[in-house]
Parts: C-alpha cells; sequence; structure tokens
C-alpha cells in the first residue's frame, strides 16, 4: 500500500475496522458489522460509503434484501482488508485503540519508521496542515507510540520523530511500499 492510498483509506473514522472485520470473517451486512466494530450507524455508513467510493467493498449482487444489502470485498479490497487486520491486530483493544480512528495517526506512523523531520513528513502527507500534524504528532508522542530527538550537534538543533512501541508495531503492519 503507498502512503496516498493509506491517507485515503485513513480519512474516515471506521475504515480499517470495518475491513479488518470482513478480513477477519464477519458477514458483510450491516448489522453485524456495525456489531462487530461498535460504531455509531452515521459515522459507520460513511465509513461503508467511502470504501464503496474507493473500490474496496462491492454491494454482493443477488444477495441480501435490496434495503439491507450484503457488501464483499473487491480484489483491492482484500488486499486492503488485509493490512487493516495487521493494524488493529497491533493495537490493544483499550483507550489507545481509539486513536487509530483518527486521519492521520496511522499515516503519521507509517512515514516514521526511521527518524524524520517535521518537513519530511508533512511532504510526505501532502494535504496535511501543519497544526494536523502537529497535534498528531504530539498525540503520538503523549502516549509513547512516537519518540521526539533533539539533533544538538548541528548548529541550528532540530527535532526528529520515529516511531517506538506500540508505534512500530503499526509502522510494520502497514508495510509501506516507499
Amino acid at each position: 500500500m503507498d502512503i496516498k492510498s493509506l491517507v485515503k483509506l485513513t480519512s474516515r473514522a471506521w475504515s480499517l475496522n470495518i475491513l479488518a472485520a470482513l478480513h477477519e470473517g464477519v458477514p458483510g451486512r450491516q448489522a453485524p458489522l456495525l456489531a462487530a466494530t461498535c460504531a455509531g450507524r452515521t459515522s459507520f455508513s460513511a465509513s461503508l460509503d467511502h470504501l464503496i467510493k474507493m473500490g474496496l467493498l462491492e454491494k454482493n449482487p443477488g444477495h441480501g434484501h435490496p434495503l439491507r444489502p450484503e457488501f464483499r470485498l473487491t480484489p483491492s479490497g482484500t488486499l486492503a482488508a488485509e493490512t487493516a487486520s495487521r493494524i488493529t491486530k497491533a493495537v490493544p483493544k483499550d483507550t489507545q485503540f481509539a486513536l487509530l480512528r483518527r486521519s492521520w495517526t496511522v499515516p503519521v506512523l507509517a512515514l516514521t519508521q526511521t527518524p524524520r523531520r517535521f518537513s519530511e513528513i508533512r511532504s510526505g502527507l501532502v494535504p496535511i496542515t501543519d497544526r494536523a500534524l502537529s497535534k498528531s504528532l504530539h498525540q503520538l508522542e503523549e502516549i509513547e507510540w512516537l519518540k521526539r530527538d533533539i539533533d544538538v550537534s548541528r548548529r541550528v538543533p532540530h527535532p526528529t520523530y520515529r516511531a517506538v512501541n506500540t508505534g512500530i508495531e503499526v509502522t510494520r503492519a502497514v508495510a509501506l511500499a516507499i
């Protein structure tokens, strides 16, 4: 998976959870998926529509009632679902798991497998704002998924960021194609 696809995939809160649930064998109907993800109906529907527009899910032709359709993974959706499953398994289901549903958490971690400067991360995540990146870095550093090191060997010291602990597990699960 490339970084642009990852950014687009994680832009909806429940996309990773829906794909992971389908990968683990949850039936592709709305009620079982809602139960498996514990999502609210509105945000779940938005995430489901987003996955359909991305071409990762499709309605299963000939199955289900028109008002209660069944969904299935497309070939590209199958690959994305494998990645989503690895990512969700890398984070224990506790209070920190909610951080995976934030738009920039997974893409930021994916880019920080090796130490990176703020500007390098920003240029890798083209649509991100400075404020959104700063907030994401701060949140990840606070829960110790990211480590901030300051290089003082140069005339102007500069910080670098790298994934650690659970953050490095998420980074490995993404297996970003750079």
